[in-house]
Order: structure tokens, then C-alpha cells, then sequence
């Protein structure tokens, strides 16, 4: 039984979701129930805390700093777990959620890992070094979800692996010029050395050449996952079907505003059109039942 001390507002001095939620979740959360809005906006809350503790650019705060909290957080969510009070406000807000979707521990602590290896780790050689942090970076999010549905087994799971990978490099594309400033670079090393980018290009006002053609392979790359992962819809259903079809049409939409940007997102993030989005969603529910 997980106890709580008090019940969060949807303040709580959380800021709303990350970028890839901003784009993807409202799809298909206008038209869910109440009580699973309710399940998913705490879930999001909570990635979205996490992702604060270890990027967040606080003066003075070093990276110790930031693996210290992240460290103090994850045994409140072991106190969660164990039954224990608790009192910080996301772990309060997310307490019935827990219970009511029987959410496991696992992923919500594979996030807090995620981000103490953003302490340490600032770029991936190979591609599938990337893969492997996006197993902890965004897969367990899409586990998560499936499992406020009740809907969450190992195959859906696979399948719900392969979109959340493919919209963390989808996002990993659209932030090249913010995460290089941040001294980070999520391209892979042998892909920058193969298509001949150097770090200078990854610090210019626009793309160079090299580097156009690199986003536009790792974007084809992102592509060949979202659709494998696509099959998931029709193994869904109910209003899970619908939410997921949300979370693909975002992946496909970005896609498409990569391209018209010409696969240059250094002048800023290339954003989906909420046209493109919808229409990608009303595409992918048509096809899950076709």
C-alpha cells in the first residue's frame, strides 16, 4: 500500500512536459477520459521533475550536485514503494497512480538512471550505444503508458520500445545546436566521423553540408523504428489505441518538419505543424483498424 502525506497541485513548481509531450501527448488527450488524463499528466510530471534534476542549468550546481538529488529522489521513491509517507509533491501526485495502475518500479528508476549517466556521459560513439541510453531515456515511458491502460505485456512492450527510441532520436535531431551548447552531443561519434562533421559545425549559424546529410540519415534511422514499433496500434484497444496513435503522428509530423527545414535544425528546433500531427494521427488510427 503506498501512503501519502498530502495530494500535490498541478503546480507543485513543475514545468509542463517536455518538448516531445508538448507535441505528441495533446493529440490524443483531449478525447481520453478524466481519471486517464489524470494517471498521465502525473506521469509526465514526474519525467518532467526528473529531467529538471539533471539538466537543469542551476548556478553553482555542479554535476555531483545533481547525481546527489537525483540519488535522494530515487530513495523517495523507494519509500514510495516500501509503503512509507511520503511528502514531496510529484511522488504524491503519482501515489495513486501507482496503485490503481499497478505501476512497476522499474521504470520509473530506469529515468533517474538515464539522467545520472547525463552526468557523466556527454556524447555515443555508435549508434548503438545511443540506443542502449534511450532504453533508459524513453523507453520506460511508453511501458508506463501502456500499463495505465492495462495493456502493458513484453511484445506490446517491445513495440512501444522501438517508438520511444525513435522519438528520442527524433528529438536528439531537433536540439543538435541547444544540446551542443550544453556539451552535449547525442550524434553518434562513428556517424560524425563518417559523414565527415566536425565539432565546429555543430557550433555554426546554419548546417553545413555534412552536417544536413547526417540529420537526414539518423532522421531515416528514427523513421525505420517508428515503423517497426507501428504494428503496436492494432495490438491495442480501447482508448489506448488512440493515445499511442498520438505519440507516433508527433514522431512522423517532426519527421517531416526536419525535412522541410532541409535537415538544418540549427537555427532552432524544427516544429511540427499541428495539421501534420493531426492528420498523421487520423492516418495511423485508419491503418490500425484496416
Amino acid at each position: 500500500m503506498v501512503t501519502t502525506e498530502s495530494t500535490a497541485t498541478a503546480g507543485g513548481g513543475v514545468r509542463p512536459e517536455k518538448r516531445a509531450g508538448d507535441e505528441n501527448f495533446p493529440v490524443a488527450m483531449r478525447i481520453l477520459p478524466r481519471t486517464t488524463r489524470r494517471h498521465l499528466h502525473a506521469l509526465y510530471r514526474y519525467a518532467r521533475f526528473v529531467d529538471d534534476l539533471g539538466d537543469e542549468p542551476l548556478p553553482g550546481v555542479t554535476a555531483a550536485d545533481r547525481t546527489a538529488r537525483l540519488d535522494a529522489f530515487e530513495a523517495q521513491v523507494h519509500r514510495l514503494y516500501d509503503g512509507h509517507r511520503i511528502e514531496h509533491p510529484v511522488l504524491c501526485a503519482l501515489a495513486p497512480t501507482v496503485v490503481a495502475c499497478r505501476l512497476p518500479a522499474g521504470p520509473l528508476l530506469r529515468l533517474i538512471e538515464a539522467n545520472r549517466v547525463d552526468q557523466v556521459v556527454t556524447g555515443y560513439t555508435t549508434f548503438e550505444e545511443l540506443v542502449g541510453y534511450c532504453s533508459l531515456s524513453a523507453d520506460p515511458v511508453g511501458e508506463l503508458v501502456l500499463h495505465v491502460f492495462g495493456q502493458a505485456d513484453p511484445a506490446r512492450i517491445a513495440l512501444s520500445d522501438r517508438i520511444c527510441t525513435a522519438l528520442q532520436i527524433v528529438e536528439h535531431l531537433q536540439d543538435v545546436a541547444e544540446d551542443h551548447r550544453r556539451g552535449r552531443v547525442y550524434l553518434p561519434g562513428a556517424d560524425l566521423d563518417r559523414f565527415g562533421v566536425r565539432d565546429g559545425d555543430l557550433a555554426a549559424a546554419r548546417a553545413s553540408g555534412a552536417l544536413r546529410a547526417l540529420v537526414r540519415f539518423e532522421a531515416g534511422r528514427a523513421r525505420a523504428r517508428l515503423d517497426a514499433g507501428a504494428p503496436l496500434l492494432a495490438a491495442l484497444h480501447g482508448w489506448a489505441r488512440a493515445a499511442v496513435a498520438g505519440y507516433l503522428a508527433g514522431g512522423y509530423a517532426t519527421l517531416r518538419a526536419l525535412e522541410r527545414s532541409r535537415y538544418d535544425p540549427l537555427p532552432g528546433p524544427p516544429r511540427p505543424r499541428r495539421r501534420d500531427v493531426a492528420t498523421s494521427w487520423l492516418a495511423a488510427m485508419v491503418r490500425s483498424v484496416g
